[in-house]
């Protein structure tokens, strides 16, 4: 299972850089905003800072939803480095788009999917990534992590190449529970991927380690 960070801090994707175990970064406009990072060019030199920090895939979304608007947005970011994926929505002209950026050879992530059917089309547009954010669909009270399930057996069943990102992960859980299905990405904060390392167990042992060896070294 690949893990990717679903930030635009600059700090936190060095602190799971330096882990050892990141794989990639997604972003979005909201998390760039969130870092007070707006405006074409100053996002354009953000995802530049990215791909300096990391060594995989950085997706990088446009922010037209016509076909014509993805193109022109997605050929330039996808000419700042062969790390960018280019992030499209699941709508028509973002299948259209899809399909487009895959004959020329540009890796892609089609975002905002919530259902087996969009995950379908992207896998036929020959999408890089399909993105079921299984949090949001959890708010409203549907089981995200069954949407995962189901797609990978669609994809199981045809033998698409198309990955699952599992995206909007909230918890610890949510990644131990995709990597039982077998999603092949996860993307979520840092304090997810943080949390796998926490048991109560590692702690006191540890502790009992420490103790008993400075009993016989005192």
């Amino acid at each position: 299972m690949k893990f990717f960070i679903d930030t635009a801090n600059l700090d936190q994707i060095a602190d799971a850089q330096d882990m050892g175990i990141l794989d990639g970064v997604t972003t979005n406009p909201s998390l760039m905003a969130k870092e007070g990072i707006t405006g074409g060019e100053n996002i354009i030199n953000h995802y530049k800072k990215i791909c300096e920090l990391v060594d995989g895939d950085v997706s990088a979304e446009v922010i037209s939803t016509d076909f014509e608007g993805m193109v022109r947005e997605g050929e330039a970011l996808a000419a700042l480095n062969d790390q960018i994926v280019v992030k499209l929505p699941m709508i028509k002209d973002g299948v259209k788009a899809c399909k487009y950026f895959t004959d020329k050879g540009i890796k892609t992530n089609v975002t905002l999917v919530f259902s087996a059917g969009q995950a379908l089309l992207a896998a036929k547009a020959g999408a890089t990534y399909v993105s079921p954010f299984i949090g949001r669909l959890d708010d409203i009270s549907t089981d995200g992590l069954h949407l995962i399930a189901e797609i990978r057996m669609i994809y199981d069943n045809y033998g698409f190449d198309t990955q699952i990102l599992a995206a909007s992960v909230r918890h610890t859980m949510h990644i131990i529970d995709c990597a039982k299905l077998g999603a092949d990405v996860m993307t979520g904060p840092l304090s997810s991927i943080e949390g796998l390392l926490k048991h109560p167990l590692t702690d006191i042992g540890l502790a009992t380690f420490l103790a008993d060896y400075k009993k016989g070294n005192s």
